[in-house]
């Protein structure tokens, strides 16, 4: 997908929907720039693939008959859908989705960290994906963001969309990680960052991470009484596009949300 495509349509949020199709959509958003070493790659997939395999967060998936996808993320232009919605309604379908993780090639290697771009595929995904009673991006990194769209000016969009942002901060090089993804990445009510100082405690906490945002937050289906509606405006020229919310890029503004766009980092270029 061209990267104009994926910033047009991470603006739309979904119509109403007359009840909800399962409990948990489910984004995984791997950091793999060109500070993540093959090693460090490998230990993430293994770990995220073990997490699920985790027995209260299996369970809790088939329980919520949750909807999960991967992204892989690097810089600017540079993210990949590696797994598109899966289903996780049985512990069958959990395992083949754990297989999945473990064998997805690794797309790039050489490249800055756009963390707000990442957010805002993981975004367009949920809006234009499963109809489920929670949305959660799930998102791993190594270092704060050096390009692309600043992730802090995405907040009110997750917002509007009632998507949560929960991350897990790797310090193995970036001590104030933690920090530094409390007070510009995450959002939502509820919404956490887990810490592993470093690569190695990587499986661990990414275990704990999917047990308190999958196993702790599912909630029974219930249908709405009334579905939610967005109250807001329909651009012309774009009639078939349901209630989008249009953002600035390259310093454009349009309706009231602004986003800025950050300057790459060349010690991360790699």
């Amino acid at each position: 997908m061209r990267i104009k495509a994926r910033l047009f349509a991470v603006v739309c949020l979904a119509l109403p929907l007359p009840g909800w199709a399962c409990d948990l959509a489910l984004v995984l958003a791997v950091d793999v720039s060109g500070s993540v070493d093959e090693t460090e790659y490998r230990i993430q997939m293994d770990g995220l693939a073990a997490g699920l395999r985790d027995g209260l967060v299996s369970e809790a998936l088939v329980s919520a008959q949750a909807r999960v996808t991967l992204i892989q993320w690097s810089g600017r232009a540079r993210q990949e859908i590696s797994i598109p919605w899966t289903p996780t309604r049985t512990f069958d379908e959990v395992e083949a989705l754990a297989q999945a993780i473990e064998t997805a090639p690794r797309p790039w290697r050489n490249f800055s960290t756009a963390l707000g771009e990442a957010l805002l595929l993981g975004l367009s995904q949920i809006t234009e994906g499963p109809a489920c009673k929670r949305r959660v991006i799930d998102l791993s990194g190594d270092g704060p963001s050096n390009e692309g769209v600043e992730p802090a000016t995405l907040k009110s969009l997750m917002r509007q969309a009632d998507v949560t942002v929960n991350a897990i901060a790797i310090e193995q090089s970036e001590p104030d990680l933690t920090a530094y993804f409390y007070e510009h990445v995450i959002e939502g009510e509820g919404a956490f960052v887990e810490t592993a100082r470093s690569f190695r405690d990587y499986p661990e906490k990414i275990r704990r991470k999917l047990v308190r945002e999958v196993a702790r937050k599912t909630a029974s289906i219930q249908p709405p009484q009334q579905a939610p509606k967005q109250a807001l405006p329909q651009p012309s020229g774009h009639a078939s596009l349901p209630q989008p919310i249009w953002p600035v890029f390259g310093g454009r503004k349009s309706g009231s949300q602004e986003i800025t766009l950050g300057r790459a980092d060349s010690a991360k270029q790699f």
